[in-house]
């Protein structure tokens, strides 16, 4: 598929462009993400003949040349520069000027604005800490142009910062355990996009996975064997530090602690697992909140385990506690009649206070999901809304900071502009200058059911990336048309970092049909996408031992087809016969790989389920290249039986077929109805 691409020719002739100050909104061609608050467009070109000879004339430390050297390496690489090696300079000069290292713990108010400017002649970096350096350095590598003559980065002024200070990915490694390489290469993508926060979702039913040391038996027989060593998560956290991102760990409690109480039935309220939970949903076991004996080995644990972890904040998680043993074991009752505990609820908010008195006193702030926000716990607490704005600002109201994630979930599978207009403090907001400041920012969850290493990439990016622009760039910057051509080119910026996001699929295909020649598999699986967490697990009924080897787990959401096609239509729409055109030769590559891949398809039970979609696909693109031609020549369409009944045809087409979706049904509806 040959999208237009704005970034390959941008700043071609910039030596003819009069220096002026423009707004972010209105500069897609610059394929940056996330896009800067100013950006003022110069004269000329630095051309990269050399790499960089570096200058820092005020602090640097050992983070900050770090950095430094990673990204002139990346620079090299694009630009195909000589690598000249360590402590050998090149000759185009770059300074990087910063006040002071920043926090020593990086925090909510780490100042992190960063300014760029590039000259015919140099490139200055200036910030007020190594984390805003770093932002800098990220931009400058995505303003590298290839040109006939070479490789330039544009001439451009660049101020910019942060619109919220939180601005975050949380990947679940309970329910599948991902390894060191795979959390490194996304905290490297994280930092290409300027996000700032990893939260690490550690514990679940399915698996406890950070080593404790006063108590074994967490890993011991909570985990399977996959967790992380205490040396695994100091590494972690330095590497995240070294990139600018804090790393908060999410210790599930008192629920999704099936884990937990395998390891350690003398913490139960009742009911005790007899293993690790398979199943995915809502447990019923959970922590018991009525003995102290549970608060002095939470106090030993959460004492061990917030040493590893320097950040200021700990999520409790807090969330889908139905705990029926509260509500018939007599002990239980009992204790809530005492304390004049009225239900479940007021039960959970009394040992979330206890908890955050333990997190309190070894200096630590609690979050925790949605249902820990109750009127009895103190304001410093902080709550992450999976249900949505209106929880989010109930709580601001309330005084209570908060972060939004329920429309940022990537195991939705909702496309790049859901995620992208969705703001945690929408325009028409009701809340004071004062509550929105309690609005710290966004994180998007990817729950981990359905992927594994070979896998998560995908799901997460270049979805993601989109987010990280909602929570830095001006609230005024919405052009979804812009977000989408600059999320081509970071996705395949991302890649060079080691994201296996757009090869993954490739090797899904290749193991499912055992060859190499997948191309028109490969065409196939572009106008496919896989369905939401829910609808995978009502269809295939999936646990943690569900193997992830189906179509479904090749495609990927939200793929370039359904953006391109719905800008290929409007153009044919406006009377573009040249978009008329590669529609119609679209349908047709489509229409011509179908055969083929079905008979990929018929020899691999691991495919088979696919090839009804397949039907459809085949009637639905001669349906497409009909309308096409016909709108490109301006001649009436040929009716026969397939075309009048095209409305029913795309709507029975809309039903997902082996967990999978066709991605380009509503352009081809307007397509369909402008030709008729």
């Amino acid at each position: 598929m040959n999208i237009d691409r704005l970034r390959p020719v941008l700043f071609a002739a910039l030596a003819l462009i009069v220096p002026v100050t423009v707004k972010a909104q209105t500069v897609p061609e610059t394929g940056l993400v996330p896009l800067p608050v100013e950006l003022t467009k110069g004269s000329g070109a630095l051309a990269l003949q050399s790499t960089f000879k570096i200058t820092t004339p005020r602090s640097h430390d050992a983070r900050l040349e770090a950095a430094i050297a990673r990204a002139v390496r990346r620079i090299e690489v694009a630009a195909d520069l000589r690598h000249e090696g360590r402590g050998v300079f090149g000759t185009t000069p770059m300074e990087v000027s910063v006040a002071s290292p920043g926090q020593e713990v990086q925090s909510l108010s780490e100042d992190e604005s960063y300014s760029l400017t590039v000259t015919g002649e140099q490139v200055v970096i200036e910030a007020n800490t190594d984390v805003g350096a770093m932002h800098g350095l990220e931009t400058l590598i995505q303003l590298v142009q290839p040109t006939p003559q070479g490789y330039v980065i544009p001439a451009v002024t660049v101020h910019d910062s942060p619109r919220f200070a939180w601005r975050g990915l949380m990947i679940d490694c309970g329910r599948h355990f991902e390894p060191l390489p795979v959390l490194k290469r996304n905290i490297d993508a994280m930092a290409a996009v300027k996000m700032n926060v990893f939260h690490w979702h550690l514990t679940e039913d399915q698996g406890f996975r950070l080593e404790s040391k006063l108590f074994p038996k967490l890993t011991g027989k909570g985990s399977d064997g996959l967790y992380y060593s205490q040396e695994d998560a100091k590494e972690i956290v330095a590497y995240a530090r070294a990139r600018g991102i804090r790393v908060v760990p999410e210790i599930e409690m008192p629920g999704h602690s099936a884990a937990w109480l395998y390891a350690y039935p003398e913490l139960a309220s009742g009911t005790v697992p007899d293993d690790i939970r398979r199943e995915f949903g809502v447990s019923d076991v959970a922590i018991d909140p009525t003995r102290e004996e549970t608060y002095v080995f939470l106090r030993k644990f959460l004492t061990e385990v917030t040493a590893l972890f320097p950040d200021a904040y700990v999520h409790i998680g807090g969330d889908e506690t139905p705990a029926p043993d509260w509500k018939n074991n007599p002990r239980i009752l009992k204790f809530k009649e005492a304390h004049h505990l009225k239900d479940n609820e007021a039960l959970q908010a009394y040992f979330n206070a206890r908890v955050l008195a333990i997190l309190t006193s070894l200096h630590k702030r609690m979050m925790g999901w949605d249902e820990i926000l109750t009127p009895e716990l103190p304001k410093d607490i902080v709550v992450q809304s999976w249900r949505g704005v209106a929880s989010l600002a109930k709580g601001a109201q309330m005084g209570y900071e908060g972060i939004l994630s329920a429309p940022y979930y990537l195991d939705g599978m909702k496309t790049a502009a859901d995620h992208y207009l969705a703001d945690p403090i929408p325009q028409n907001t009701t809340l004071t200058a004062e509550e929105q400041k309690r609005i710290l920012g966004g994180e998007t969850p990817m729950w981990g059911e359905h992927v594994n290493e070979v896998d998560i990439d995908s799901r997460i990016w270049p979805r993601a990336a989109a987010i990280a622009e909602r929570l830095w760039s001006p609230q005024s910057v919405t052009d979804v048309n812009s977000m989408y051509d600059r999320l081509e080119a970071v996705s395949l910026e991302l890649e060079s970092l080691g994201l296996n996001h757009l090869q993954s699929g490739d090797a899904r295909l290749r193991a499912m049909a055992h060859t190499e020649q997948i191309g028109d598999l490969r065409t196939v699986a572009s106008v496919l996408e896989p369905v939401s967490f829910g609808e995978r697990y009502q269809a295939q009924h999936t646990d943690q031992l569900t193997p992830f080897d189906r179509f479904v787990d090749a495609v990927r959401p939200d793929p370039p087809s359904r953006h391109w096609s719905n800008v290929m239509v409007d153009r044919c729409l406006q009377k573009d016969t040249d978009a008329c055109g590669k529609l119609r030769s679209w349908y047709a590559e489509i229409a011509r790989a179908i055969p083929h891949a079905k008979q990929q398809m018929q020899v691999s039970s691991h495919m088979q389920d696919v090839l009804p979609k397949l039907d459809q696909l085949s009637v639905l693109t001669a349906l497409g290249e009909k309308a096409a031609e016909s709108l490109e020549k301006g001649t009436a369409v040929s009716s026969d039986t397939a075309w009048q009944s095209r409305k029913s045809t795309i709507e029975e087409a809309r039903k997902a077929t082996a967990m999978v979706r066709l991605t380009f049904l509503d352009s081809l509806t307007k397509l369909t109805e402008a030709a008729h």
